[in-house]
């Protein structure tokens, strides 16, 4: 017996300020105004996606002491855009990045129980922490932990937030005789947490919401992401983006949950995916070639050699060979603000491989920066692209993918009506809304139900 084909996910990432965006393109519009958000939000409910996905920035990025232009619009507050698009939706789950390192359990937790209230239970918390002291020096701490305390903090933190979470379940109605008037249990929203990290006490202002907490996303392809993701999260991003790679991935982690007490579907593996759609597998190629060299200017080349060679590389030309000199190892990071800084944790080997595949490939800098850098990982027609992902999912190399386009805010649009009528009408994709909640949408289960099966089995 062939066993079920799964359902698939998807969901959409708002680019706002990456390396995936044309900026270049007529059809780009802004990646501030509240009408790109809501055309984008729309577009994505209207093909029936999961969740909307904010990616978070607190500090303006810089180079060589400048700010980095693709920052020049600015990077506006995760809950208000999404708090603003809560009101122009009704089933698609809003997910933002809200960072562990600079903020407070308690401001965290009553940011995302009124988001879920407001929604109707569709919020989600993509949980980060902040590594470099470049981030902090915008905030009182200034700063920044080492990555085993960062983890530390984070777990702890997250773990502090549930508790808040959790100190309306169960709460009682009272009646007060002599006012006449209810009166909440004074023992709903009250919490105590001494801890490592945090010792604070109180009572939680916020009911509990539809979905009991907000899901919970975790980003780390660490050791210790992956430990955090198996521990405490509900799903996790993944960067792998063959097939081998992905399944490699998805086995490794699906692999940690049993020891923390979790089923395999407690957890979903989510990767991100950018895609060059057309009429023919011809054209999305020609249309790939072109959105790459858009997107991998010559200047954009230069910027990216330096997260590895750590030098101001401005005199080289782009459409030469790669420099000759060594790049510096120092800790005196030329790019502040910027994750590629711990992409390449060893730079003498990545130039040096660097400098192989351009001599075998007789590749120019830009060249390499074209063919080594983030590549569309669908490129085809509807229906190559369709079958695709479908493959993709049903070999356990996810359980769905969160698309990246690379024009904002229209980018999602033909995928929405040409893509998402395949995976329809093959049967592994939804018609309609399961159910109000993200947690319907994703296939979780309440928290509530969750700690019963975990308390039957024990």
């Amino acid at each position: 017996m062939s066993k079920p084909q799964k359902q698939i996910h998807l969901a959409a990432h708002f680019p706002g300020v990456n390396n995936t965006t044309v900026w270049s393109d007529p059809e780009a519009g802004s990646h501030i105004e509240f009408s790109s958000f809501a055309h984008f939000a729309k577009t994505a409910e209207r093909a029936k996606f999961d969740f909307l996905f904010l990616a978070e920035g607190l500090r303006l990025r810089e180079q060589g002491g400048k700010i980095y232009d693709l920052d020049v619009v600015g990077r506006p507050d995760t809950f208000t855009v999404l708090a603003a698009l809560a009101a122009v939706t009704e089933h698609l789950g809003l997910t933002g990045t809200i960072n562990s390192t600079f903020n407070e359990p308690y401001e965290v937790a009553r940011q995302f129980a009124s988001l879920d209230h407001l929604s109707g239970g569709r919020s989600a918390w993509n949980v980060v922490t902040s590594w470099d002291a470049f981030t902090g020096e915008n905030f009182r701490r200034g700063g920044f932990l080492p990555q085993e305390e960062r983890y530390s903090r984070a777990k702890e933190f997250l773990a502090t937030t549930q508790e808040l979470f959790d100190s309306w379940h169960g709460d009682e109605i009272l009646a007060d005789q002599e006012s006449g008037v209810f009166l909440r249990d004074a023992k709903a929203g009250s919490f105590v947490h001494a801890g490592q990290h945090f010792d604070i006490h109180g009572q939680f202002n916020v009911p509990r919401s539809p979905q009991g907490r907000p899901v919970v996303f975790q980003a780390g392809d660490s050791e210790e992401g992956r430990e955090f993701a198996a521990s405490s999260a509900d799903a996790i991003f993944s960067r792998y983006a063959t097939l081998k790679e992905g399944q490699a991935f998805y086995t490794d982690v699906k692999n940690r949950l049993a020891k923390y007490g979790r089923r395999h579907d407690q957890l979903l593996i989510l990767p991100a995916a950018s895609f060059a759609l057309a009429d023919t597998d011809a054209e999305a190629e020609e249309l790939a070639r072109i959105v790459r060299r858009q997107q991998v200017s010559g200047a954009t080349a230069l910027k990216h050699l330096e997260f590895v060679w750590n030098r101001d590389l401005s005199s080289y030309d782009p459409e030469g060979p790669l420099p000759d000199i060594d790049p510096d190892v120092s800790d005196n990071h030329i790019s502040k603000g910027r994750a590629q800084v711990r992409m390449y944790r060893d730079p003498l080997a990545t130039a040096r491989e660097w400098r192989e595949l351009a001599a075998a490939n007789n590749w120019s800098i830009r060249d390499l920066v074209i063919n080594t850098g983030n590549r569309q990982n669908f490129i085809g027609s509807p229906e190559t692209i369709a079958r695709t992902i479908n493959e993709y999912v049903q070999a356990d190399a996810s359980d769905g993918f969160i698309l990246v386009p690379h024009i904002t805010p229209t980018g999602l649009d033909a995928f929405a009506d040409k893509v998402v009528p395949l995976l329809q009408e093959q049967g592994v994709f939804r018609t309609e809304y399961e159910g109000p909640t993200l947690r319907h949408h994703l296939g979780l289960a309440h928290p509530d139900d969750v700690q019963d099966e975990q308390r039957v089995a024990s």
